[in-house]
């Protein structure tokens, strides 16, 4: 397709306002499109360029570096300041929403050739897209996976980069699972990607929302927005497509108004998919779900009460694409779990029990504690902290949660980024105190993080469960300017087989 095709056809659906007139440009776009990019580094020969207005930089200062490395067109939103010679410089009234639809034209639609399911929510996301590609696996569906833990592709599976892509490398890889023979994809939709138009152009065959709870108040500007942003998941569906809406959820009611097609899910209310009585142990978990299609009985080995709303979300979601129950079933037995979601790490043969997760918000951390407390033999002993550079009011809630379910606590650094660890603790800290001593919680403060693992496992009794929150599956530390390897997981089987050589030793 020549350039000029691809510019019409992808404005067309992204500025059909702007009224772009790119015939005065003449055979300045009559070659082909051998590219889409918003990064000036990826342009070669033949490439379009998006200038797109970031936080720190402004695309548009890039487009001198984009044309010397051959791209035939400028998109942006304002014009040029000193418009490159002999390349079309082409206004758009919102240049991401451009950028999306340019990439989605590029690869050919991809989406329109699967099953695309989008998940957006606080939490609850990545384990949701788990169970629905297990799920589509089960029904013999090759099914891609696009989130904060993995890209999978086919066979070829890749760590993730963020959440949901940037919409050419998202489109990119919706292409390269069609061509593996994928007929599904289970894709997280974060609230930056929905707010940034990320998915626009993607067509989704159904969607579904988890919650809403306090998150990402560094980028959105209130709750109002950040529902605003997790929203417009629903308002890209096509007419028909349904929409799996958690009614637990306070902002559920409003979510399912948004939506064309809405079908509900709870524990604790009337809705269209609902569980049966609960059995609930650290092996997983065994119940019913009624579904408008009969009931299925489930057994899976996650574990805790917001597993079993992830399970409902994919269950509403697979049975509204009419996936036959007995996949559902299978699909659902055969996960064995999710990397950094209540992932055990020690054994049969450890006299404790240790589980990492990538709970990092106060709601998040109050319900993996309200899991595992029923599940401590004896003390529950929590290991945490917050991230630096985000939102800091988070801080305080999140130890008040902690030393309120906990034991012990003990706060830790997570990823300060270019803050000062210690002062993140403190902060941490001013939500601890008081419940602390109303309760008579222990409460300690290791920097380090290794060390604060190394002596939670250490200092542990037996039977005493030690939860080790916040990073989950994540294999690196964000501080003072650098990234360095680290892995909550591989600490945590260091600190066993420390322990288990010391109990052998003794």
């Amino acid at each position: 397709m020549t350039a000029h095709e691809l510019l019409a056809r992808a404005l067309g659906h992204a500025a059909p306002d702007d009224r772009v007139d790119l015939s005065a440009w003449g055979r300045a776009l009559d070659g082909a499109c051998r590219g889409v990019t918003h990064d000036s580094r990826q342009v070669g020969p033949g490439w379009i360029f998006v200038a797109l207005r970031g936080l720190k930089a402004d695309g548009a200062a890039f487009a001198p570096q984009a044309v010397a490395a051959g791209a035939v067109a400028i998109v942006a939103d304002r014009p040029a300041a000193a418009a490159p010679p002999g390349v079309p410089w082409i206004v758009v009234s919102d240049a991401r929403l451009a950028l999306a639809w340019l990439a989605a034209e590029f690869f050919g639609h991809p989406s329109r050739q699967m099953r695309v399911v989008g998940i957006t929510g606080t939490n609850g996301k990545t384990t949701t897209a788990y169970l629905v590609s297990a799920i589509f696996e089960a029904a013999g569906v090759a099914c891609g996976l696009l989130g904060t833990v993995t890209y999978r592709i086919g066979d070829r599976e890749t760590a993730a980069s963020r959440t949901t892509p940037e919409a050419p490398e998202l489109q990119g890889m919706m292409r390269d699972m069609v061509g593996a023979g994928c007929g599904a994809c289970a894709m997280e939709v974060s609230s930056h990607a929905l707010a940034l138009r990320r998915a626009d152009g993607v067509r989704f065959a159904a969607g579904a929302f988890t919650n809403l709870t306090r998150d990402h108040l560094d980028f959105h500007a209130n709750m109002e927005d950040y529902f605003a942003a997790k929203r417009r998941l629903f308002e890209l569906l096509p007419p028909g497509a349904p929409a799996a809406i958690n009614l637990d959820d306070p902002r559920g009611p409003a979510m399912a108004e948004a939506c064309a097609a809405p079908v509900t899910y709870a524990i604790s209310r009337a809705a269209d998919v609902t569980p049966g009585p609960l059995a609930v142990t650290l092996d997983g978990l065994a119940f019913e779900v009624r579904t408008p299609r009969g009931a299925i009985a489930v057994r899976s080995t996650l574990v805790g009460r917001p597993n079993v709303s992830n399970i409902l979300a994919a269950v509403t979601v697979a049975t509204s694409l009419d996936v036959p129950l007995e996949a559902v079933a299978r699909g659902l037995a055969g996960l064995r779990g999710v990397p950094g979601r209540f992932e055990r790490v020690s054994s049969a043969k450890d006299d404790i029990a240790v589980i990492v997760d990538y709970a990092h918000t106060d709601d998040a951390l109050r319900n993996l504690l309200e899991t595992a407390r029923p599940l401590a033999a004896r003390r529950l002993i929590t290991v945490f902290g917050a991230g630096g550079d985000r939102d800091r009011a988070k801080r305080p809630l999140m130890g008040m949660v902690a030393a309120r379910l906990s034991d012990v606590v003990v706060i830790t650094s997570d990823n300060p980024r270019s803050e000062d660890p210690r002062r993140i603790i403190d902060e941490v800290g001013l939500g601890v105190q008081p419940e602390a001593r109303q309760r008579s919680v222990e409460v300690r403060t290791v920097v380090d993080r290794r060390e604060a693992i190394l002596h939670a496992v250490s200092e542990a009794s037996a039977g005493d469960l030690v939860l080790i929150a916040g990073k989950g599956h994540e294999q690196y530390q964000e501080l003072d300017g650098r990234t360095v390897p680290f892995d909550d997981v591989t600490v945590a089987r260091e600190a066993l087989d420390a322990r288990r050589h010391r109990v052998r030793v003794g």
